[in-house]
C-alpha cells in the first residue's frame, strides 16, 4: 500500500491549494510516482495542479447504475476501462478525480467495483495524496480510511481551530485507522494567538506549523494560472515544504 496522506478542513481554508502544494513538494523530493485523488464532489484538485478533466468515477458509477454497458462487454471490463479512462496522467504523479456524489437509487454494485478496482491501482504509486469535501461528511461516511497522515487545514480563526479539533474528534470516535493527524495553519497574517494555540494543545493534536498568507497565490488563483507553479521562492510554498519535511516519511 502507498504511504498515504490525506487532507481535511472546512471550505475557505485553503485545503486544495496545499494538498497541490504537497504533491509539488513529493515530486521535487522524488517520491514519485504519486497518485493524486480529488474526493470532493466541488472537484477543483486538477484547476490547482493544471490539468483537464474529461471524465470522472461518478460518471462511471451513473453509467452502469443506468445500465449503459457496451453490447459484449461485462460489467467488470466497463468498470475497469472507465477506471483507466478517469486516470490523468502527468509528469511524476497520476489525477483521479472521483466526482459527483451518487444520487437517488442504489450504487451498491457500482461502488464495489470501483472500489476493487481502486484498491488495486494504489499498489502502482508509493505515494498517495487525498483531498477531502470541506468539512466532516467524507469522514462520517468513512470515505477517509487507513491513512498514515491526516493534515487538517485551517485558518487562524478560533472558530476554524474548532471545527479542525472536531474533525480529529470524528476521527478517533470512528477509528478510522489514521497513523498521525497533524494540523496545519494556513493563510497566517501574523502570529497565531494564544487562545487558539491552547485549543490546540488541550486538543492533544500536533501543530505541524504555519503556511503565511502570500499575494502570489492569491495572483494566480486570480489569473487562472496552476498554483501548483509558483516560484520555489515564494514565502507560503517554502513555509510549507518545511512542514512537510517534518511530516512526510
Amino acid at each position: 500500500m502507498p504511504y498515504s496522506i490525506a487532507l481535511a478542513g472546512k471550505g475557505g481554508t485553503g485545503k486544495t491549494t496545499v494538498a497541490g502544494m504537497l504533491i509539488k513538494y513529493l515530486i521535487s523530493r522524488g517520491k514519485t510516482p504519486v497518485l493524486a485523488v480529488d474526493a470532493d464532489s466541488n472537484a477543483n484538485l486538477n484547476e490547482v495542479l493544471g490539468l483537464v478533466v474529461t471524465d470522472t468515477l461518478g460518471n462511471a458509477r451513473e453509467e452502469m447504475k443506468k445500465g449503459i454497458v457496451p453490447g459484449g462487454m461485462t460489467k467488470d471490463v466497463f468498470m475497469s476501462m472507465k477506471l483507466e479512462q478517469a486516470v490523468v496522467e502527468s509528469e511524476g504523479y497520476d489525477l483521479l478525480v472521483m466526482g459527483q456524489p451518487e444520487g437517488a437509487g442504489c450504487y451498491c454494485a457500482a461502488n464495489s467495483l470501483l472500489t476493487a478496482f481502486i484498491e488495486k491501482l494504489v499498489h502502482n504509486y508509493p505515494y498517495m495524496v487525498m483531498d477531502n469535501e470541506a468539512g466532516m461528511e467524507h469522514i462520517s461516511r468513512l470515505t477517509t480510511h487507513n491513512v498514515d497522515v491526516l493534515l487538517i487545514v485551517t485558518d487562524t480563526s478560533r472558530r476554524g481551530v474548532q471545527a479542525a479539533v472536531r474533525i480529529a474528534e470524528l476521527c478517533n470516535d470512528l477509528r478510522i485507522g489514521v497513523g498521525r493527524t497533524c494540523l496545519i495553519m494556513n493563510q497566517v497574517k501574523e502570529t497565531p494567538p494564544a487562545i487558539v494555540l491552547d485549543i490546540i494543545q488541550n486538543a492533544g493534536i500536533e501543530f505541524a506549523g504555519t503556511i503565511p498568507e502570500d499575494e502570489t497565490i492569491y495572483a494566480y488563483d486570480m489569473n487562472g494560472k496552476p498554483t501548483v507553479d509558483i516560484p520555489d521562492e515564494t514565502p507560503a510554498l517554502k513555509a510549507a515544504y518545511a512542514i512537510f519535511d517534518k511530516i512526510i516519511q
